[in-house]
C-alpha cells in the first residue's frame, strides 16, 4: 500500500509551472533588450561563450529538484502488512438512555448533555480498554461497536441524541440484552467486560432483572450511573414542557430502585449522579481494578518513509545546478557536449 502522509503539501506542485511561466517571460524580455543592439544572429557571433541551452537546463534541473522535495514533503510511504497486537484491557460498553425523560433540566443544561461531557471526558483517559457504545430508548441501537479508537468513539458520542432512536419509551432490559451481544469473540475469555448503564431508571415494559440475570451468568459485570434526582424536573422540548394526557405537565423523576439490583446482581456498583461529577471515573476505577483480559487488535504495519531517497536525489541535483555554469567552460569548448553549430570564420 502506498500514501501520502501530509498530502496538503502537494499542492505546492502549483509552484512548478508558475515558475516555468516566469522563466519564459524573463527569457523573453532578455531577448527584446538583446535585439535593441543587433540582429539574433550577429549577437551570437559577438558572444559565442554564451550557451543558451545551458541556461535552460539549469532551470529544469532546478525545477525537478524542487518537486523531489515537495513530494519528500508529503513523506511518501510504503507498508501494507497486517500486525496483531496484544495488550491486556478491560471491554467496556456504555450503555446510554437518550428517551426524552434525559432532557429533564434537574442536570445543567440537561441530563443528556451532562452525560455526554462526561463521556467524553473518560475518552481522553483511555489508553489500552476497548469501548463500545449503545443507545437506547424503546428500543436499542448500537451506535459505536467496541474498538480502540478513541477519536472516533469521541465523535460518536457527540452525536448522542434523542432522534437517534424512533421509538421512545426507557427499555431498559433490551438495551441490555444489546449490549450482551455487542461484546467482541474472544472464547471461552469472560474477564475485563463490563456495561456501564446510564439512565434515570424509569423503566417501561420488560425485565431487565432477567437480563442481568444472564449477563451475571456471562461474567459481565454491569455497573449503573442513575442521573437525576428523586424530586425530578419537567421535560421540555424545543422551548415546551411535556404535558399527559390530562394536561398536567410530565416530572421525570430518578429511580434508583431497579437500577441498585441491576448492580447487585452481576456483582456491579451503583453510583447516583451528583451536579459536580456523573460517577464515570469512580466506576471506571472499579472495573480497572477487575482481572483485566488479553486483547488483540490487528494493526497495519507501520509505513517506511521513503522521502529521504527524494530529499538525496533533490540535493544531488541542486549540487549540479550550482556547478553548471552558465557560459561554455573553454577547457570543455572542444568536446562540445551540447552538440551546438559554430560557423567557422572564412580563411583570408
Amino acid at each position: 500500500m502506498f500514501r501520502f502522509a501530509n498530502p496538503q503539501y502537494l499542492w505546492l506542485l502549483a509552484l512548478i509551472p508558475a515558475m516555468a511561466l516566469l522563466f519564459a517571460l524573463a527569457a523573453r524580455s532578455r531577448m527584446r533588450r538583446l535585439a535593441r543592439f543587433g540582429r539574433p544572429s550577429t549577437l551570437a557571433e559577438l558572444m559565442p561563450e554564451v550557451a543558451r541551452g545551458r541556461i535552460v537546463l539549469k532551470f529544469v534541473v532546478f525545477c525537478t529538484a524542487i518537486m523531489l522535495l515537495v513530494f519528500a514533503a508529503a513523506r511518501p510511504q510504503f507498508g501494507s502488512k497486517l500486525r496483531e497486537e496484544k495488550a491486556q484491557g478491560i471491554e467496556m460498553l456504555l450503555v446510554v438512555d437518550v428517551s426524552n425523560s434525559m432532557l429533564a433540566e434537574d442536570f445543567e443544561p440537561n441530563r443528556l448533555e451532562r452525560t455526554k461531557y462526561a463521556i467524553n471526558k473518560l475518552f481522553d483517559g483511555l489508553k489500552q480498554d476497548r469501548v463500545g457504545l449503545v443507545v437506547f430508548a424503546g428500543e436499542p441501537k448500537v451506535q459505536l461497536p467496541i474498538t480502540t479508537d478513541y477519536r472516533m468513539a469521541k465523535a460518536f458520542a457527540r452525536r448522542i441524541d434523542p432522534s437517534l432512536v424512533s421509538v421512545q419509551g426507557t427499555a431498559v432490559g433490551k438495551a441490555l440484552e444489546q449490549s450482551l451481544l455487542a461484546f467482541s469473540e474472544s472464547g471461552d475469555d469472560r474477564h475485563g467486560r463490563a456495561v456501564i448503564l446510564i439512565t434515570d431508571g424509569e423503566n417501561h415494559d420488560d425485565d431487565a432483572l432477567a437480563v442481568a440475570k444472564r449477563a451475571a451468568e456471562l461474567g459481565i459485570r454491569i455497573y449503573t450511573i442513575g442521573i437525576g434526582t428523586p424530586e425530578g424536573a419537567p421535560i421540555r422540548i424545543d422551548g415546551e414542557f411535556i404535558r399527559d394526557e390530562q394536561g398536567e405537565m410530565v416530572v421525570s423523576k430518578l429511580n434508583e430502585e431497579m437500577l441498585v439490583q441491576i448492580a447487585d446482581l452481576t456483582g456491579g456498583a451503583y453510583v447516583r449522579a451528583t451536579k459536580q461529577d456523573i460517577g464515570l471515573d469512580e466506576i471506571v476505577r472499579s472495573i480497572n481494578a477487575l482481572e483485566q483480559a488479553e486483547l488483540s487488535t490487528t494493526r497495519f504495519e507501520e509505513f517506511d518513509e521513503q522521502y529521504q531517497y527524494l530529499v538525496l536525489a533533490a540535493l544531488v541535483l541542486l549540487l549540479i545546478e550550482l556547478l553548471l555554469l552558465d557560459r561554455r567552460n573553454p577547457l570543455l569548448a572542444h568536446l562540445n557536449i551540447f552538440r551546438e553549430k559554430r560557423e567557422e570564420s572564412p580563411r583570408v
